[in-house]
């Protein structure tokens, strides 16, 4: 009985903490410095001989320029990892040649998923089925953070669809300071 405790104990802690074992077990394969944030869901990277990449990150989708929360979503990213060397794990490449990939810091949290946890961005379950991702978006509606403190935000791919469409969205916002 107390190697069965010695032997769960681990998965139990790392459950409790929040800590999902899945987000740092990836073993990354590129590493760089970030040396911009674009929005709140892409950056660019500067990569060994001096390549710089954009990358589009996995699994979320921030507020748009002109939308609530946009800064707010753009300055949180910056803190996060503007001037840190992060790994990559890149899943393809879009069709304005960034690259799609989820983000590691060198704790081991992963960029996408600390977004939707500070309620930043949403799950972009059109091109992603992680279930921690649509877990930890659940969490962020439930505690209010973020762009959740409103009631119905809109998604940022219902706004681009109404420009494509020729709807202007800019009277449609409450964008007093506490909103950008």
């Amino acid at each position: 009985m107390r190697a069965f405790f010695l032997f769960i104990l681990p998965f139990l802690i790392l459950n409790n903490t929040g800590i999902r074992a899945q987000w740092t077990v990836r073993p990354p394969h590129v590493k760089g410095k970030v040396i911009g944030i674009v929005d709140g869901d892409t950056y660019d990277i500067l990569l060994e001989g001096n390549i710089k990449e954009r990358i589009r990150m996995e699994g979320i989708d921030a507020p748009e320029r002109g939308m609530p929360f946009y800064q707010k979503a753009k300055k949180y990213l910056s803190s996060l990892c503007f001037g840190k060397i992060i790994s990559l794990e890149v899943h393809s490449t879009d069709k304005d040649g960034r690259k799609i990939a989820f983000s590691y810091l060198d704790d081991g949290r992963e960029l996408s998923h600390e977004m939707i946890k500070a309620g930043y961005a949403w799950h972009f379950k059109k091109y992603n089925q992680d279930a921690d991702l649509a877990r930890l978006e659940s969490e962020a509606r439930v505690q209010r953070v973020g762009l959740w403190v409103d009631k119905n935000p809109m998604p940022p791919w219902v706004n681009r669809s109404l420009h494509r469409k020729g709807i202007s969205t800019k009277g449609m916002f409450d964008l007093r300071k506490d909103r950008q």
